[in-house]
């Protein structure tokens, strides 16, 4: 039996090389994360839209720029909740926090996560060029960046030297034919055999290797779901894997158990992909709620922006085609039918709900304790 290797990313030693990732809304918070860092992984809280359902937003609020300036800071207090108690349930587990730069509050929730004890922050949806000035008075809080190929982490690297004297402390790639979520590329790049996993990591490796001279772990993403899954990701270079969708069915995933039943009763034939408000297209499983955006219909039309949470959004300037912040929220909270489920290609793969532990084990290939 061949055992899956430690990862070191910055300072930090996990056991295993596989990162979960980070989901939102409330799909992977403090319970995910830290059940995967237990196991001996690295657990990601996402800080999308944390503070949707939380104690600190109404979204009944009728003033625009109040119910924006409470959003905003229910997020805040809400990220460092979710960290205060992934932490109580993880004392020494490695935990993160996915932070997208297209948030309009990016620097705020950075800051917060390096403040309130992350260990790293994986930031994709753009690119974190600003991300050590965030960070800066905390040196232990590693940096990774979630790149499409080796020319955003080139670009990436030079900004950082230039400006900060460093370097990210790992990089994932992610593949777009398969992950879940907003996809980096458009429908036509999805057609492109370039974007897929066997040529992007080798690039990217041989890019940090040989350009850089650099040692950086590179982490594949997209697609992940099997041991072997994880294992050919090694063989091209990766250093480690992060997944997603396979932790969403499980007891500790943080989602409505509606929302875990819809994914194992999933087909692979459910998986499409569906129009978003920020611009690229996502992933996700077929309901109802998908079948009126496929057909051109704007289900949330005449509704208000709720919060101006992003940077770019169609539904904010245009009320195209949905606001995504209510799509997720609805699905997390349970509502399979009006919600936006996203998910990776492997979705109907699961056939029970198990506990983190039991697939972690699978994935290392140990046995539990």
């Amino acid at each position: 039996m061949t055992y899956l290797p430690a990862l070191r990313i910055g300072s930090h030693q996990a056991q295993y090389c596989i990162i979960q990732g980070g989901m939102g809304v409330r799909i992977s918070g403090a319970n995910l994360a830290a059940a995967v860092a237990n196991a001996g992984g690295i657990g990601i809280i996402s800080a999308v839209g944390l503070g949707m359902n939380s104690p600190y937003f109404d979204p009944n609020q009728r003033n625009p720029l109040q119910r924006q300036r409470q959003f905003f800071e229910a997020n805040r207090l809400a990220l460092i909740d979710e960290l205060t108690q992934a932490r109580a349930l993880s004392p020494t587990g490695i935990i993160g926090v996915n932070i997208m730069v297209a948030a309009r509050d990016y620097e705020t929730l950075a800051r917060t996560a390096a403040e309130h004890g992350a260990n790293l922050i994986i930031s994709g949806a753009g690119l974190p060029l600003k991300l050590p000035d965030f960070t800066a008075n905390y040196p232990d809080v590693a940096l990774v960046p979630i790149v499409s190929g080796a020319r955003a982490a080139r670009i990436i690297c030079q900004k950082w030297l230039r400006n900060y004297h460093r370097l990210p402390d790992a990089f994932v790639i992610e593949n777009p034919r398969s992950a879940g979520g907003h996809l980096g590329a458009t429908l036509e790049e999805l057609d492109s055999p370039h974007v897929d996993t066997n040529v992007t990591v080798p690039e990217l490796v041989n890019y940090l290797k040989n350009d850089l001279k650099q040692d950086i772990p590179v982490i594949a993403a997209g697609g992940i779901w099997s041991r072997a899954d994880v294992l050919q990701a090694l063989l091209l270079g990766a250093s480690g894997v992060q997944i997603g969708t396979r932790f969403i069915t499980t007891d500790e995933c943080d989602a409505d158990e509606r929302y875990k039943a819809f994914h194992v009763q999933a087909k692979a034939e459910d998986v499409v992909t569906v129009a978003s408000p920020v611009g690229l297209p996502g992933r996700a499983l077929r309901n109802a709620f998908v079948d009126q955006v496929l057909a051109g219909d704007r289900p949330h039309a005449g509704l208000p922006c709720l919060a101006n949470c992003l940077q770019v959004c169609k539904f904010r300037d245009k009320q195209e085609p949905y606001c995504i912040l209510r799509a997720l929220d609805s699905a997390a909270r349970g509502d399979m039918e009006q919600g936006l489920v996203f998910s990776g290609s492997n979705a109907g793969q699961s056939d029970r709900i198990r506990p983190v532990a039991e697939v972690m084990a699978e994935l290392t290939g140990t046995t539990l304790s």
